[in-house]
C-alpha cells in the first residue's frame, strides 16, 4: 500500500509544472510586434539572449507583423498567463494605438501585465544619399518644394516613426506621403536603396548605416546630443527646436500572470541591463538605460499611464484614427 501511495506520489510530481515545478522549466516565447532586422527585434535578441542565460531557458522570438504592433499585442493579450509568453513593444505599440485604433479587442492597460521597462532611444532624421541637402534648413526647403515627389516610411500607424513624422510634420510645415511597413528594418532598406527618400527613424535602426555611409542624418529628435553620435546636431541646434521624441521600450505579459513570475522576469531584465556587454551594444546603439528603479514592474505601469494620458490629447488633435 505505501509503495503504490510513493509511486502515485512520484507520478503527480513528474506530471508538470501545475504540480510545482519551478518557473520557468520550458522556453518562452517573446512575442515582438514588427519585423526581423528593425530596432524593437534587435533589442528582444539582445535582451532576451541575456535573460535566457539568466532563468536558465532559451527566449524564442516570434515576430508577428501588421497594423503598427496592434495584431501582436492583441495575440500576448489572448495568450496563456503562465509567464511562457511575454512581448516587447514600445511607445507607440503600448500607448499611442490604443489613441488610433477604434476597434482593438483588447485594452493595452487593462488587458496586459507591466514586467520591465527597457531602453529608450531619441529619433533620427535621415534620408537616402540621392536626397541633395546638407542640413536640416535645407532639407525642409527641399521637402517642401518637392511635397508630390517625396515619400517618407513608417512601420504603420501609432509606430514610432509615425509618431515621429507627425511632430516634424508640426514643427516643420512639411507634409510628404507616408508609406507603411511591416517594420522599420525592411523601411530603411528601400531607404538606402531611394525608394523612399526619408525617415524619422529610431538611432538604434539607422545609425549602423549611417556610420557605414549609406544614409544621411540632419538632426537627432532629443534635447541633447546622443553620446553614441555625439556629431550629430539636435534638431533645435540645426534649426527646428519643439521636435523630441524618444521612443522607450519595454516587457508586458498576459493579465493575470502570477506576481512572482512578474517578479523573476523583472529581475532577469535588471539584470541583464546590468551587464557591461549588454550595456555597451544597447549604448552604441544610441540607447538611453533605466534605472533598476524605473524598472520595476509598478513603476513602469505607472509611467506607461502617463505616457497615455500625455500622447491621447496630442493624437487627438492630429486627427488620426482608424476605425
Amino acid at each position: 500500500m505505501l509503495r503504490r501511495v510513493a509511486l502515485a506520489l512520484l507520478a503527480v510530481a513528474a506530471a508538470g509544472p501545475a504540480f510545482g515545478q519551478a518557473y520557468p522549466n520550458k522556453p518562452i516565447n517573446l512575442i515582438v510586434p514588427f519585423a526581423a532586422g528593425g530596432p524593437t527585434d534587435v533589442m528582444a535578441r539582445i535582451v532576451g539572449e541575456r535573460m535566457a542565460k539568466e532563468l536558465g531557458q532559451q527566449f524564442v522570438i516570434d515576430n508577428v507583423t501588421g497594423a503598427a504592433g496592434s495584431i501582436a499585442m492583441g495575440k500576448l493579450a489572448r495568450s496563456t498567463p503562465d509567464g511562457y509568453t511575454i512581448g516587447i513593444g514600445h511607445l507607440g505599440t503600448n500607448v499611442v494605438n490604443g489613441a488610433i485604433y477604434r476597434n482593438l479587442n483588447y485594452d493595452l492597460i487593462n488587458d496586459l501585465e507591466p514586467v520591465a521597462l527597457l531602453p529608450s532611444n531619441p529619433l533620427l532624421v535621415v534620408t537616402s544619399n540621392q536626397v541633395p541637402a546638407k542640413d536640416l534648413k535645407e532639407l525642409v526647403a527641399y521637402l517642401k518644394a518637392n511635397a508630390d515627389k517625396i515619400s517618407g516610411g513608417t512601420a504603420g500607424l501609432g509606430s514610432g516613426s509615425h509618431i515621429g513624422a507627425l511632430a516634424f510634420f508640426a514643427v516643420t510645415g512639411t507634409n510628404y506621403q507616408l508609406v507603411p511597413y511591416r517594420g522599420t528594418g525592411p523601411a530603411v532598406q528601400d531607404l538606402i536603396a531611394n525608394q523612399i527618400q526619408v525617415m524619422i527613424d529610431q538611432s538604434s535602426n539607422s545609425l549602423p548605416h549611417i556610420r557605414a555611409g549609406k544614409l544621411k542624418v540632419y538632426a537627432v529628435t532629443a534635447k541633447q546630443r546622443t553620446a553614441a553620435a555625439p556629431d550629430i546636431p539636435t534638431t533645435a541646434e540645426a534649426g527646428f527646436p519643439g521636435i523630441e521624441v524618444a521612443i522607450w521600450h519595454g516587457l508586458w505579459a498576459p493579465k493575470g500572470t502570477p506576481k512572482e513570475i512578474i517578479d523573476k522576469l523583472n529581475a532577469a531584465a535588471v539584470k541583464a541591463l546590468q551587464d557591461p556587454e549588454i550595456r555597451g551594444k544597447l549604448e552604441n546603439l544610441g540607447q538611453d538605460i533605466p534605472t533598476p528603479e524605473q524598472m520595476k514592474a509598478d513603476a513602469f505601469g505607472t509611467y506607461q499611464k502617463a505616457e497615455f494620458a500625455k500622447w491621447k490629447p496630442i493624437i487627438d488633435k492630429a486627427g488620426v484614427k482608424v476605425e
